[in-house]
């Protein structure tokens, strides 16, 4: 099977070189590149397959490195369209499949330490094998090989920059996100590694609790495993070796969401960007991989230049944080902290948003039934507000305010720019020991017909039927323009199909405003 595998990587790569054009040697004056395919000794020995792509025409170096681990499930040709580019003008290049996918050994350790290390074993034998500069060192990858890239740059000082695209910072969080287990993008992921793969000791033991239904237990291992593979626990040694960091992800990302990487990116404080723009896992910048034009991995490669190679080309003085909203327009911050201003708005019991509080009301509903609202199709339904500017909808009279919290807000008299993290704080009494929550925050047209802008599950476990649990939910982070004319809707149900969530039918939810304590959504809005 790995012979096949390495085969076919290897059959790929020609096809791609190919179709790229053709390969300049080091006879030739004009810029180019050469190929090589590799078998590079990994952590313990253990091979990785690897394109290495070395400058030509450019003197014999040393040349800046710049190694790709891959994503999950995906081979070493996944860079080799962005690799010959940045191979041409003048980077040492290595894209390998990550361990334990395709022609690489091993198996599949969900980024643990051997993966973690491969990056540096990936370095050292750059330095033996290649004219590459081992002082200059960037780790690029998307999804999988973003976060492992994070990971490498807590560890080795070599790595100077980071390109993490569509990655996590914290594993747990992104895939159980306020206790409530992402479903279709966790089943996904398992049945893509077992396709292109082969599980490790931790990915066999989680997917058999995961596939016999031991979901508490798996949920209690992938705690265990996620501090060790979470560069949010290790950012601490990230500042102390101050890489230039550069996070790009997605809004509606359905496997790692934003509000990880936001959070992330405030607590570094070297050299840091961040790119956020609407899509789904890797669509802003998928086609970049492959050489296509993009605007993320155009950053980026200026990222590049600038922090290894010295280029004054302006990398370092841009606003450190860069929105594009869905109606494709980008804006600039200082900071994430300034992205937006909060505006709170408080619920009523006749289900308003209005500006004063409502206090020592409450109202039921049912737990367990579906209403029209959802979160949508993982890896679709973000990919299309993404691509397509088709949102996740909802005609919000057709919400069923039996089994839903519904609160509208006041029609918006100017155009106004959602810019940040909503949240949303609210009572709750629950009937049954486990229940999940689902909120949603819409951008409603005059008709009723609301675009989904972001939303977040919470789950109750262990609660006492009966009493009341004040909650805080923190919304996805969204960049969005909400026309005049339209207005806010929240609404909070209680099953969602994206997630497993735990809400009984025949319990009940009460939400509430007690005194003193009123219930409230805050959303950010930019000046």
């Amino acid at each position: 099977m790995r012979r096949l595998a390495a085969a076919l990587v290897a059959l790929a790569v020609a096809l791609t070189l190919i179709t790229i054009g053709p390969r300049a040697d080091a006879s030739q004056a004009a810029p180019g590149f050469s190929t090589a395919y590799q078998r590079i000794p990994g952590a313990g020995g253990t091979e990785i397959g690897a394109v290495v792509l070395t400058p030509t025409g450019q003197g014999d170096g040393p040349f800046p490195l710049v190694v790709m681990p891959s994503s999950w499930g995906v081979p070493n040709v996944e860079y080799v369209g962005q690799g010959t580019k940045l191979a041409t003008a003048g980077f040492q290049v290595i894209s390998y499949s990550s361990r334990g996918f395709w022609d690489s050994g091993g198996g599949i350790d969900i980024a643990g330490p051997p993966t973690v290390d491969d990056v540096s074993k990936v370095i050292d034998w750059a330095g033996r094998h290649t004219p590459a500069d081992t002082s200059r060192v960037a780790a690029v990858g998307i999804s999988y090989g973003a976060g492992t890239s994070l990971l490498a740059a807590a560890k080795d000082s070599r790595i100077k920059a980071v390109g993490a695209l569509s990655g996590w910072a914290d594993l747990i969080r992104s895939l159980d996100p306020n206790d409530t287990v992402a479903l279709q993008s966790v089943a996904g992921l398992l049945a893509l590694g077992n396709i292109t793969g082969r599980p490790g000791p931790e990915m066999a033991s989680l997917q058999t609790k995961f596939v016999t239904g031991d979901f508490d237990g798996a949920i209690a291992e992938a705690a265990q495993l996620s501090p060790a593979r979470s560069a949010a626990t290790m950012v601490d040694q990230i500042n102390a070796k101050k890489p230039a960091v550069f996070l790009a992800n997605a809004f509606e990302d359905s496997i790692f969401p934003p509000s990880q990487y936001t959070d992330f990116f405030s607590s570094l404080t070297g050299p840091k960007r961040l790119l956020l723009a609407h899509g789904d896992h890797a669509t802003p910048e998928v086609t970049g991989a492959v050489g296509l034009p993009n605007e993320t991995w155009d950053e980026l490669v200026g990222w590049l230049r600038h922090y290894l190679t010295g280029a004054d080309n302006g990398a370092d003085s841009e606003a450190p944080v860069q929105l594009k909203s869905q109606r494709g327009v980008w804006r600039g911050y200082g900071s994430w902290a300034a992205v937006g201003q909060e505006r709170t708005s408080y619920l009523t019991k006749a289900g308003a948003l209005q500006s004063a509080a409502s206090n020592g009301w409450s109202r039921s509903i049912g737990a367990g039934i579906p209403t029209v609202a959802d979160s949508g199709v993982a890896l679709v339904s973000g990919a299309l507000q993404g691509l397509l500017s088709i949102p996740v909808g909802v005609a919000t009279p057709l919400v069923d305010r039996s089994f839903a919290g519904v609160w509208s807000g006041p029609t918006v008299g100017r155009a106004t720019v959602v810019n940040g993290t909503p949240k949303v704080h609210v009572t709750v009494t629950p009937s049954a020991a486990s229940t999940s929550l689902f909120a949603y925050l819409y951008d409603v047209d005059a008709l009723g017909v609301g675009s989904l802008m972001s939303h977040k599950p919470y789950t109750l476990r262990g609660a006492a039927a009966g009493k009341a649990v004040p909650l805080d939910i923190r919304l996805e982070a969204t960049s969005w323009e909400v026309p005049a004319g339209h207005h806010l809707v929240l609404v909070v149900d209680t099953v969602d199909p994206r997630y497993l969530g735990r809400s009984v039918i025949g319990s009940t939810v009460a939400f509430s405003s007690p005194a003193g304590d009123p219930s409230w959504v805050s959303v950010p809005v930019a000046a």
